[in-house]
């Protein structure tokens, strides 16, 4: 059987890379770790999310926004964050327009939601330590 550890990356498309770099480099707090180009011109854009982790940007996007939360296929990104209520600062702080206000989630979690400038959903969660996900490993784990 395989063994899967982790999520390495999430890959999208967009419109604007620059429009796009400036809410997630300048605005999230992301940083650019590399760019690769294929036949003279920019094809991809690897944003550091942790040392394993990236967002892969893909310019030249065509349409007018992500598909809506009903569609099939990519639904959306999901962020964990220390602290939702400074988050939430943060982003107010940033002109960063939360779609969804701070809610605790029907597994116990803080969330909020916000969107990219193409649409793209992206929900920043608080884990709390007796929320489902957090019982549900320790119950895996024998605790």
């Amino acid at each position: 059987m395989l063994t899967v550890s982790s999520i390495t990356h999430v890959a999208i498309r967009v419109k604007d890379i620059d429009r796009t770099l400036d809410f997630y480099v300048n605005k999230l707090g992301f940083s650019e770790l590399l760019r690769l180009d294929r036949d003279d011109r920019l094809w991809l854009v690897y944003l550091r999310i942790t040392d394993d982790q990236y967002l892969e940007v893909f310019p030249e996007g065509q349409g007018v926004d992500a598909p809506g939360p009903e569609a099939v296929g990519y639904n959306h990104m999901c962020l964990a964050v220390p602290d939702i209520e400074q988050t939430v600062r943060e982003l107010a702080a940033a002109g960063v327009p939360l779609t969804r206000p701070k809610i605790q989630g029907a597994d116990g979690n803080w969330q909020t939601w916000i969107t990219d400038p193409d649409g793209h959903r992206i929900e920043l969660m608080q884990m709390a330590p007796d929320g489902m996900q957090a019982t549900a490993i320790a119950r895996l784990r024998g605790r």
